[in-house]
């Protein structure tokens, strides 16, 4: 494989969507926290081979973004560009416009994937579920139209889809969901496998929580990597999009080397094991 060779992210596998398009496993995120790097960027599309990029309207970094997209000379056909419906452009035209905002700031005529961020609505008068299928009503719209090449959700619980699914037509192709070895949601996993739903994980290190876990250190001894080689690994192994988040140009080479080799069975099952229920972000369990 490509990936073996260049010692980086060159010939990631893809992983097919409901709609028939594919979607890199291994992307980089950006976000406000721990800041945003412009050269780190660049460096990720220039020397990583990242082609997958993971940003939202909350971050304030779309339009930083262009810039840094422009400077690599990475064509816009070959880029996957994710980013996010904050929840104040929640409703129907409302998220109509907040798209083409998007785009604009991004300097996109389309984006790969755009997801609803977070299920609660914060509008007042109305409920989450109303809300959320007004707007799913309007992402759907932007999808027919291609402004979309893919619609989806984030931080979205078995009972959100499930109520998606009674209100909408459409299945989101991808939930994006937190997912490390502390938080390893594997009823929401299989359900979105059930419902052609790629799952999509975030904070795949536990911002850094899992790197000082002794069984990862043992691990990463074993394989001769790092701790954050064998968390992306697993998490990819595990069949999950990985969005590892750095603002380091050494950190994200790192995090890209991880298509030239395969964690055994057995130590996929020890990483599994660590699953505590602990949340490093948000947790949505609490929202209607």
């Amino acid at each position: 494989m490509a990936a073996a060779e260049e010692g980086g992210a060159y010939g990631c596998p893809t992983l097919p969507l409901a709609n028939g398009r594919s979607i890199p496993v291994l992307g980089l995120g950006t976000s406000h926290q721990g800041g945003y790097s412009h050269d780190a960027v660049v460096h990720a599309l220039q020397k990583c081979g990242i082609r997958h990029i993971d940003t939202a309207k909350r971050y304030g970094c779309e339009s930083l973004l262009q810039k840094a997209i422009k400077e690599s000379g990475v064509k816009r056909e070959d880029l996957w560009i994710t980013t996010k419906l904050w929840h104040s452009d929640y409703g129907y035209e409302n998220t109509k416009k907040a798209c083409l905002e998007s785009c604009e700031r991004l300097g996109v005529e389309y984006l790969d994937l755009y997801l609803i961020h977070w299920p609660d609505a914060h509008v007042p008068g109305k409920s989450n579920r109303e809300v959320r299928a007004e707007t799913w009503r309007a992402m759907e719209e932007l999808y027919e139209k291609g402004l979309c090449r893919s619609i989806g959700v984030s931080n979205f619980l078995i009972s959100h889809l499930e109520q998606l699914k009674e209100d909408c037509v459409i299945t989101p192709h991808v939930n994006q969901v937190e997912y490390h070895p502390f938080q390893r949601p594997q009823e929401l996993v299989d359900y979105c496998r059930s419902r052609d739903i790629v799952f999509e994980g975030y904070c795949p290190l536990a911002k850094g929580e899992a790197l000082t876990h002794p069984s990862v250190i043992q691990l990463a001894k074993k394989y001769g990597r790092t701790p954050a080689q064998i968390c992306i690994r697993w998490s990819i192994q595990n069949g999950i999009v990985t969005i590892p988040k750095s603002t380091k140009a050494e950190r994200i080479q790192e995090n890209c080397k991880v298509f030239d080799f395969t964690i055994a069975e057995d130590d996929v099952d020890i990483l599994n094991g660590m699953h505590d229920g602990r949340h490093v972000s948000w947790d949505p369990s609490l929202i209607v």
